[in-house]
């Protein structure tokens, strides 16, 4: 099969010559990238304060029980997942020489990969450069571990700077990492200074299944506003829809998008979440930062929404917090595993709006 590349190589070598022009995730280039490019796209998730709702076994699912969804605080989330055009930025900006291999190989394949092609020595000198297919720009980037998206929000946290992967890159920001990439999630946590992050569980959660409008909505069953098993229909009509990309037993065919085993992102337009993401059921299941399991000196992170093998649409349900395939070590990176964004309030910022409701409540006591 013959795909179409853009090659960013030359265009990434004039940038950094001139050093006037870094890379913008917000404002993607659409004569690099092509006419249609996603840009990252944020939604609003409001209703702070709201109650959540049991998650796991014994909520008729999989994986530990957990309260889950509940967040204090209003923030944003990507509306889709983080694309490969985008993630190509991001290693044009900082993968010269590719310290902390934020690159796999397979990132490479055109059917069950990314579409994301390494040039050059990986050198000083000579430096790797990326491109990324033309038909594979929107769909999500996959082969990612947990730290690689951590060093993607590190890099988002630092307003996206062109150098090596350093403190001032990739290696402090959201996440303290200093090189870090081992089996053991606990000992790298959220800084209190974050303003992007890997999305928690709890932020995941509630973008996905809350109702919203209240503090006291509840939850749908699927991240589609429904309670309703989701089906695999690309070209939907009704609205709303219920449709993810997912694959569930042979009555279903696997890929579903022409040889292509991730949908674009957005592509099941009227199956948004109540809050207007897309594919947080299907495509690729995400990570979060929960530890699901742990021992001495390895743990499991999270990953939440299920995958376009994902093989049972249960993998889809609220109630599931993983198994042998939807939870893992931090260092996984497979065909199917992805990653979200979330952009939280700054501190300062989270202590002014809570002054003031101590002073509105403080108020109304004394009237």
């Amino acid at each position: 099969m013959q795909v179409r590349t853009i090659i960013v190589a030359a265009v990434a070598a004039m940038l950094l010559g001139a050093g006037a022009v870094q890379a913008d995730v917000f404002n993607m280039d659409p004569n690099v990238y092509g006419p249609n490019v996603k840009s990252l796209e944020m939604v609003t998730v409001g209703d702070p304060g709201n109650a959540g709702e049991l998650s796991g076994a014994g909520a008729g699912g999989y994986g530990p029980d957990r309260i889950c969804g509940a967040v204090s605080y209003e923030y944003r989330i990507g509306k889709y997942e983080v694309t490969a055009g985008q993630y190509t930025e991001f290693l044009n900006a900082v993968g010269g020489v590719d310290t902390y291999a934020l690159y796999n190989m397979t990132m490479s394949n055109t059917s069950s990969g990314s579409g994301i092609t390494q040039s050059g020595g990986g050198t000083g000198g000579n430096p790797y450069t990326y491109s990324v297919a033309t038909d594979f720009a929107n769909r999500p980037v996959n082969w990612v571990s947990f730290w690689d998206a951590c060093r993607f929000v590190n890099w988002l946290n630092n307003d996206q700077p062109t150098g090596p992967q350093d403190a001032a890159t990739t290696e402090r920001g959201a996440y303290t990492l200093n090189g870090y990439k081992g089996a053991d999630g606990r000992t790298i946590q959220r800084n209190a200074n974050a303003k992007w992050a890997v999305t928690s569980e709890d932020e995941w959660y509630k973008a996905a299944y809350y109702k919203g409008g209240s503090t006291d909505a509840g939850y749908w069953d699927y991240p589609t506003s429904s309670n309703s098993v989701p089906g695999t229909d690309m070209t939907e009509a009704t609205n709303p829809g219920n449709n993810v990309n997912y694959y569930y037993g042979s009555g279903m065919p696997i890929p579903i998008d022409s040889g292509k085993y991730t949908t674009v992102a957005g592509e099941f337009q009227l199956s948004d979440s109540p809050y207007g993401t897309f594919d947080q059921g299907g495509n690729v299941v995400e990570w979060n930062e929960a530890i699901v399991y742990e021992g001495s000196d390895w743990s499991y992170c999270g990953l939440r929404g299920g995958s376009f093998y994902g093989g049972n649409y249960d993998y889809l349900h609220a109630s599931y917090r993983g198994n042998d395939t939807y939870y893992a070590p931090p260092t996984y990176e497979y065909d199917n595993v992805g990653f979200r964004v979330s952009e939280v309030p700054e501190p300062g910022s989270a202590v002014l709006l809570i002054a003031g409701a101590v002073a509105v409540f403080r108020r109304r006591a004394m009237r």
